[in-house]
């Protein structure tokens, strides 16, 4: 699949047009697409912290709604890999962009006739966790289809460059929209299934994007078994996936406990809150666009180890700020640091994998979301205990380890594949 290390040796990896994927009218019309998406889901995501908050009045309560986000994504993530493999990923767009549509207006309506209650919040965690895990796997397997492998990288951190760029236009119209008492909760409930519409509809001009595993006389067990012992006997992939996993279900959740964080320790309210997750994401927005022609060769590894170890740090000066404006700047930097990582880790992975294994080894990548999602609820539990300062700051240096530790087990792998983005 990638060539040599003698032979890597001999080639230089070009830097790409920071824009070059968005040539490729199919996948700009993706990227469309999943604008709309992204700002669907992190509009709603401001709307279920602050519901949440409001119901449960704990961080334990927030962390629940996590966790039941996390464990259908457990399950269901293994079948949205092998489904992204083996059915026409335009049509699972399609049928998870429905799911996301349906559970976000039954809040809003929930929310706009008073009888919203805590465990709604629940039960549509687990539907829109069901949805991501098939939707997820499908549209990075497209996007690989689409563009190819000499700009998947660029493709990758587009698509997290429009993800970002809705945390920020997210949270904002989210903030907007709760602060004005006519339109609420339910207000920002009701835009996300309106964008989630259009999504769904934008969808059915994108090819089929067909099959690329020979799934005839296979269960989707077997399909997935099959992906494991894959990425078992690329150990320089799994290297890859583990650290993601570890990383991203200690370190992610700071996003959960952003409106305690804002309300009870620095009494910002919801618009102090909205700013700090607009803040996180204007941090991942500077950092994309740096990236974007930049991920290539040796240099995604040494961006993906820095920002990695960065994150870390970053949570940690997040739990010692002092004051409001402290805060802002370390959630700068905590946006800008876990997007790095996060963008180079899954175009390194998707570079060193074969294309037809695509959908159900990024589906393993997802699983660190659903740890993420139940780490939320201990992580909760503890910074109900000790405190939420505290809990960040053991979060922050758990991150880190797992960078040293992945640091020392990867040294072989950044000299034989440092030119794999490129030439993968």
């Amino acid at each position: 699949m990638s060539s040599p290390p003698a032979a890597r040796e001999q080639q230089t990896p070009a830097r790409v047009a920071t824009y070059a994927s968005l040539s490729n009218p199919t996948y700009r019309i993706l990227f469309i697409i999943g604008a709309f998406g992204f700002v669907a889901t992190q509009s709603q995501a401001i709307a279920r912290g602050w519901l949440a908050n409001e119901l449960s009045d704990s961080n334990t309560g927030l962390g629940g709604v996590f966790m039941a986000f996390g464990v259908p994504m457990v399950i269901a993530t293994p079948l949205g890999g092998v489904a992204a493999d083996r059915y026409s990923k335009r049509n699972l767009l399609v049928v998870t962009n429905l799911m996301l549509m349906i559970s976000a207006l039954w809040i809003g309506l929930a929310v706009s006739f008073d009888f919203v209650e805590y465990w709604m919040l629940l039960a549509t965690s687990a539907i829109q966790a069901t949805a991501f895990s098939f939707l997820v796997p499908a549209r990075m397997a497209l996007t690989g289809e689409v563009v190819g492998r000499e700009l998947i990288t660029n493709a990758i951190v587009l698509g997290q460059m429009s993800m970002n760029s809705a945390r920020v236009i997210g949270p904002a119209i989210a903030g907007v929209f709760i602060g004005i008492a006519w339109i609420g909760t339910a207000g920002v409930y009701y835009f996300s299934a309106i964008l989630s519409t259009l999504a769904m509809l934008g969808c059915r001009v994108l090819p089929l994007g067909r099959p690329r595993s020979n799934s005839a006389g296979t269960t989707a067990r077997t399909e997935f078994a099959d992906s494991l012992r894959y990425v078992w006997e690329k150990r320089h992939i799994a290297n890859l996936v583990l650290v993601s996993f570890v990383a991203v279900m200690i370190g992610f959740p700071f996003v959960a406990f952003l409106p305690r964080y804002a309300t009870e320790i620095l009494d910002v309210g919801s618009a102090g809150y909205g700013f700090l997750a607009a803040a996180s994401a204007v941090g991942a927005v500077i950092v994309s666009m740096f990236i974007a022609s930049r991920g290539t060769g040796s240099g995604a590894w040494r961006i993906q180890a820095v920002s990695g170890v960065m994150f870390g740090t970053t949570l940690i000066l997040l739990a010692v700020s002092p004051t409001y404006l402290a805060a802002v700047v370390a959630i700068v930097a905590v946006g800008a640091a876990s997007s790095g990582f996060q963008a180079m880790n899954n175009s390194l992975v998707l570079a060193l994998s074969d294309l037809e294994y695509h959908g159900r080894v990024q589906s393993l990548m997802m699983l660190s979301f659903s740890g993420f999602g139940m780490a939320a609820l201990p992580l909760g539990a503890l910074a109900d205990a000790i405190g939420l300062r505290e809990t960040l700051a053991l979060m922050g240096v758990t991150v880190v380890a797992t960078m040293g530790v992945f640091f020392l087990v990867s040294r072989r792998t950044r000299r034989d594949f440092g030119d794999a983005v490129a030439l993968a």
